[in-house]
């Protein structure tokens, strides 16, 4: 079987931007995970994308463009705060909710007025916007509610057998790791709905903010209350996401994660001084503690915890500041019981 996986030079580039200009996908890396590429504005497009990842319809899109004015081009209006956000953060892991123009498919948004947008650093997600000339919706490149990929092969793993996947581009390791951060912009008020790479004490020097935290509490938005077709209000918000199939069980000490040990027991925890003996396998996310590494390794150690067929994870919570609360937030996620 030929490998989809494709380095990003001319040639790959070309291709992928004619398929892409085809109603096909391309997967793409960013700066935070790998994204399932497809024409924006191109409703069959969006539908293979919720095909591909068996997404299911009530979760948006986040569209990617490669810079501010092709993001301005998508939306009626742009906020004075929004604008001072793009152009402080972008490129980079922020996405602005804004209203949307009509030329924004409804099945992309989930039939929401607005539309989450980003302009993503990495080159070769900015090399392929500029050269298909498409706004590209482009979620993690996986099946939904899964790990997300953070390597070409991840995707590989994952979406190989999608029909409609024409190839991968081989960027290397997602440096951020994490997803990108969902700010909601009505005039003057700044709403985080997804906690990401861009953290709060970045954005609260823009301005005061609100975190939105559905994981743990109903809406209280009354425009939030009558979302329609049950969407939620931006990606990557269900209360089950990012999910291994191994059991996860997060814990907030390694002394309650001690309580929890055995042979066939998977240990996932920030630092070396986490780290605690009696578990069958261990995954330290960052040694020396560091934060922004620790999200970069994320999602790659979470795969390699779920491939050894161990009866249960046991993931310790990190420190909750910075792009810790974004890691801890998957972690709660992944953890979440099947419904």
């Amino acid at each position: 079987m030929v490998s989809l996986i494709r380095q990003p030079d001319a040639a790959a580039l070309a291709e992928a931007a004619a398929a892409l200009r085809a109603g096909l996908l391309v997967a793409m890396p960013t700066e935070t995970v790998y994204g399932l590429a497809g024409h924006a504005l191109d409703a069959t497009a969006a539908g293979r994308i919720f095909h591909a990842k068996a997404r299911p319809a009530f979760d948006p899109l986040i569209v990617h463009v490669p810079s501010l004015a092709a993001a301005e081009s998508l939306v009626t209006e742009m906020p004075p705060l929004a604008r001072r956000l793009a152009e402080a953060f972008w490129p980079g892991p922020l996405t602005l909710v804004l209203p949307k123009r009509p030329s924004v498919p409804d099945l992309v948004t989930s039939g929401l007025a607005s539309v989450a947008l980003r302009v993503p650093a990495h080159p070769v997600a900015q090399a392929l916007l500029q050269q298909a000339g498409l706004p590209l919706a482009a979620p993690s490149a996986n099946r939904f509610g899964g790990i997300s990929p953070t390597t070409a092969a991840h995707v590989a793993a994952e979406l190989a057998d999608a029909a409609d996947l024409k190839m991968i581009l081989d960027g290397g390791p997602c440096p951020r790791g994490v997803e990108s951060t969902i700010v909601r912009v009505d005039g003057g008020r700044m709403t985080i709905l997804r906690l990401g790479s861009l953290s709060l004490e970045e954005l609260e020097t823009h301005g005061p903010l609100e975190v939105k935290n559905h994981l743990d509490s109903p809406p209280d938005d009354a425009s939030e209350k009558q979302l329609p077709g049950g969407a939620v209000p931006g990606a990557g918000m269900t209360e089950r996401h990012y999910a291994p199939q191994t059991p996860l069980q997060l814990v907030d000490s390694p002394e309650h994660a001690a309580a929890l040990a055995g042979r066939r027991v998977g240990l996932l925890c920030f630092s070396s001084q986490q780290a605690v003996a009696g578990f069958g396998e261990t995954r330290v996310l960052s040694p020396a503690g560091d934060l922004v590494e620790a999200a970069a390794r994320l999602f790659a150690a979470m795969r390699e915890l779920d491939a050894l067929s161990l009866d249960r994870l046991v993931a310790i919570a990190l420190p909750e500041h910075s792009v810790g609360r974004a890691i801890n937030d998957r972690l709660r996620r992944a953890s979440a019981p099947k419904s």
